[in-house]
Order: structure tokens, then sequence, then C-alpha cells
């Protein structure tokens, strides 16, 4: 089986991809973040710089997916699937060209056209990490990276807002693999009784589809 997470920056899916590899024995690919150079570079100035984050994310993501799906069993920290809603809304902004756009989606297609000649062509299930947008502020404020707080970048919060009601949509359209949804504000994670109570809703959505 494998199994990838979506959800907002900030929302819990890295901390629940550890306990889903954790709970099945199993290996968690995580989202390149504290290695990747272009992302401090980005938020300073996202016209500059943003796309080469997105080719930069494009190309590990591409990396993970295509060995997950060739493994037997793994979990990924968000995947090549939900890469282009950060592409488009950064079009929208304004920090991608439509020319760049374009490169961008070709280079996508090519890509998603060689996971089709993989044993393994998508992922088993999706499961997608929501909250409100308050426990967002919060959350990205708790894990204190310097970068993405709004404290010294209050522009910060539009953008978290539009990526926040953008994912909403983005879960309503994904037809890649089946999929669930799981409230990490009802559920946080770091009381132990919820993380069993998510990890039995998995169980029970992985034996539907078994």
């Amino acid at each position: 089986m494998v199994i990838i997470t979506a959800g907002m920056i900030g929302v819990g899916k890295t901390t629940l991809t550890g306990k889903i590899a954790e709970h099945l024995h199993t290996k968690a690919f995580f989202e390149p973040v504290g290695e990747n150079p272009v992302l401090p570079l980005y938020y300073k100035n996202p016209k500059q710089y943003g796309f080469l984050l997105q080719i930069y994310f494009l190309n590990k993501r591409f990396s993970m997916i295509k060995q997950a799906l060739t493994d037997d069993n793994n979990v990924l920290d968000r995947s090549i699937y939900e890469d282009a809603l950060f592409t488009r809304e950064n079009n929208a902004e304004g920090n991608i060209t439509d020319t760049e756009l374009e490169v961008y989606l070709k280079l996508l297609d090519n890509m998603m056209s060689d996971l089709q000649q993989l044993p393994k062509r998508a992922p088993d299930l999706m499961v997608y990490s929501e909250t409100d947008f308050e426990t967002i502020l919060y959350r990205i404020k708790k894990r204190g990276r310097d970068y993405e707080q709004i404290d010294t970048n209050p522009e910060l919060k539009d953008y978290y807002y539009k990526m926040w009601s953008a994912y909403k949509q983005w879960y309503k359209d994904y037809d890649a693999s089946p999929k669930m949804k799981i409230d990490l504000e009802r559920y946080d994670l770091e009381d132990p009784k919820n993380v069993d109570a998510v990890l039995a809703m998995i169980d029970e959505r992985l034996k539907s589809l078994r």
C-alpha cells in the first residue's frame, strides 16, 4: 500500500505521516523543507524565486513518488499530486509568469506520463488533513520557522488564507486515488487518544479498499 498525506502548511500532516508510517511499520517520505535552500529565499522575494522554488519541489516530489510507487509500502508527506496547486497560486499572485506556468505544466504532464509506466500507477489512498484557519496560524507560529511568520511579514496571512481556501476545492477535485478527510482540529494529534482514533479511521478505510 502507498499512502499520501495532503493538506495546508501547518495543519499537522507531517506529524500524521510519521504516525501512519510508525503504525504500519513502513517508510515515511517527508517533504524536503529543512534542506531546501530556495524556500527561505522565496519567502523574502517570491517574485524572484517563485518559479525556481516550484521546479525544486517538483523535482523532489517526482523522485519521491517514483520511489514510493516502486517500493512495497510507503507513506508520503505531500506529493506531486498537489504541487500544481502552489504553482497556480504563485501564477495568480504574479510570482510566476504565464510562460513559466506553461513550462511547468508541460514538465508536470511529462512526469505524470512517466508514472503511468510503473507497475503501480497511483497511490492506494490519499489522506487529507484540515483545520480551521485560526488553528493553521497558531500552528505555523508554534513551529517557529522565522520565514513563515506573519509577525515579520504580514502579507503572508493573505497568502495562507488563499492556500487554505484553495485546498478545499483541490480536495473536491482530487481523483488520482481513493481519498479520505481527517479533521486535525477535532483530533489534535498531541493527544495520544486522538492519534489512536485517527489511525483506526485510516485502518477502516484501508480495509474497505482491500
